[in-house]
């Protein structure tokens, strides 16, 4: 109980403090202007996030880290089995870790079951810090699980699944910004981080630009599997954010974007670039 407790601390105390400094950067330094605004997409970001906190809380109070400790209890896992130095282990975890919320960020866009989840995600008509937890639950809960079962089958070490919870969080805000930063320092970056020109291209009304870079944290899974897109055809700033369906701004109302999954679009929710 005392390894959640300190986990939910350092994963408040870093939202807190990274979510306050990218809103002042992309406001001090936007890298494109808004459609919507943010007094219009804020209460129903936020108000996603609230409910995302709440049934992880209720449904699965122990979640990942509760994984963890019962693994290294009971022996569990490839990483226990080899018994490696923590160092090891918690690299191999962290990295195996972020393989799969790659792989299955592709899956649920490949998938039309699970793209209707992950479509909310898409359909903000603007791109910012908030957009960053702007998730449905029912993915959440699915994510959620799938980390569960990579932890239990190799293993993880709780400090390797602690820091990747919070390097996870405070990246998903950190790409989503519309925050600008030199054209050097994004280069630099990109070999080691996801950075929000990278992952705005994911956010294209293309489906072809779309279907590309489902990095949260490391860029190298693109990379790696061929999913890797520079640039958006139309530019940062004349790229069109969000998809085809739900594009009328009431879709921003959170009682709105809890529904999207159970609702039909025009567009066919899956299927390869035209």
């Amino acid at each position: 109980m005392g390894s959640i407790t300190v986990e939910t601390i350092i994963r408040l105390a870093a939202f807190g403090v990274f979510f306050a400094a990218f809103a002042l950067w992309e406001l001090a330094a936007p890298r494109r202007g808004l459609s919507i605004g943010r007094w219009r997409r804020w209460p129903g970001n936020i108000g996603i996030l609230v409910a995302d906190i709440l049934t992880v809380r209720v449904l699965v109070p122990t979640a990942a880290v509760g994984a963890s400790l019962y693994a290294a209890g009971n022996g569990w896992g490839l990483i226990n089995y080899l018994n490696l130095r923590l160092s090891a282990a918690a690299l191999i975890g962290f990295l195996a870790l972020d393989l799969a919320i790659y792989l299955q960020h592709v899956v649920f866009h490949k998938v039309p079951l699970l793209w209707r989840l992950h479509r909310m995600h898409h359909a903000d008509l603007d791109i910012d810090v908030t957009t960053g937890v702007r998730f449905h639950p029912l993915e959440i809960l699915i994510s959620l699980f799938v980390k569960i079962a990579v932890i239990l089958a190799l293993g993880i070490p709780v400090v390797a699944v602690i820091l990747f919870e919070v390097v996870l969080n405070v990246t998903s805000m950190f790409n989503h910004s519309n925050a600008s930063m030199p054209a050097w320092l994004d280069r630099a970056l990109r070999f080691i981080l996801v950075t929000p020109d990278m992952h705005r291209v994911h956010h294209s009304i293309l489906r072809r630009e779309t279907d590309s870079n489902f990095g949260f944290n490391l860029p190298w899974w693109d990379w790696l599997f061929g999913t890797y897109r520079a640039q958006p055809e139309a530019g940062h700033t004349g790229m069109t954010i969000g998809i085809p369906a739900f594009r009328d701004p009431g879709e921003l109302r959170i009682d709105r974007m809890l529904t999207q999954p159970f609702r039909n679009e025009k567009t066919p929710p899956a299927g390869p670039p035209k």
